[in-house]
């Protein structure tokens, strides 16, 4: 209904730093329009506390449109909240009852440290995109991009791969902590097209070595990680990723 509001109980973490013990405290939020999302009651709470004298509850976002991924936190105990497919910016108010108890935390896990209340350090994620590296292809004039065919199957499996934001709700979901779906859909994206073949080797050899080193945990196959991401990628990503490495460490072998 147009209009309608809500009041609840917001239970938000707070933790002045990495090393810092952190707790919840506990804020109500009167009177929140349901058509909001989630990042714009924290806005409303945050103003009421600034009001009052008191710190802010420290989050990050960006785009605020469910496309660069940097707003992710968890909303009773489930990255990005309980609606499926959906970023917490995009995470409306509606989806929730009058009274409802929200308990907001940052994504768990030992390879995001905690820079200030809901803010994690998420750059091992991006180590991970450094040591797969990059591929140059020279295409020439646009006209010459379609000389290499590539069949619209294979190309729309690669382009589910690459709609990976980033966020790192597949980690924090991951009873292991494992960034194997986030690195999976990386590695996938590639091995499934002709312009991947350069480097294929090294990238997934260096890009699981990465994730060891920055104390990701091993996939045990919860499927965890599937269920949270919000742009859906599938597990399927991680049977391929398993399979380049095989393959690169029997190449390394001869």
């Amino acid at each position: 209904m147009a209009g309608a509001t809500i009041s609840l109980t917001l239970k938000a973490w707070r933790q002045d730093g990495p090393e810092a013990e952190g707790r919840f405290e506990t804020y109500e939020a009167k009177e929140i329009s349901t058509s909001i999302s989630v990042l714009e009651m924290l806005d409303l709470v945050n103003m009421r506390l600034e009001k009052e004298g008191k710190e802010p509850v420290a989050f990050e976002s960006n785009c605020r449109e469910g496309i660069c991924g940097s707003c992710g936190a968890a909303v009773n105990g489930q990255p990005h909240g309980p609606q499926r497919a959906t970023t917490l910016c995009q995470l409306y108010m509606r989806h929730f009852t009058d009274g409802d108890t929200l308990i907001i935390e940052p994504f768990r896990a030992s390879a995001f440290p905690v820079i200030k209340d809901l803010v994690v350090d998420r750059s091992a994620l991006d180590r991970i995109i450094q040591a797969g590296g990059y591929v140059t292809v020279k295409t020439g004039q646009a006209c010459d991009a379609n000389a290499i065919l590539i069949p619209k199957a294979v190309s729309d499996r690669a382009f589910r791969s690459a709609a990976c934001i980033g966020c790192g709700a597949c980690a924090a979901a991951c009873p292991n902590a494992s960034a194997s779906l986030f690195a999976a859909a990386k590695v996938a994206q590639l091995a499934q097209l002709p312009q991947g073949d350069v480097g294929r080797t090294r990238r997934v050899r260096e890009i699981v070595q990465q994730m060891d080193e920055d104390r990701f945990g091993s996939c045990s196959k919860h499927y965890e990680c599937q269920a949270v991401c919000p742009k859906e990628i599938g597990v399927e990503n991680i049977a391929i990723m398993n399979r380049e490495y095989l393959r690169a460490m029997l190449l390394d072998r001869r």
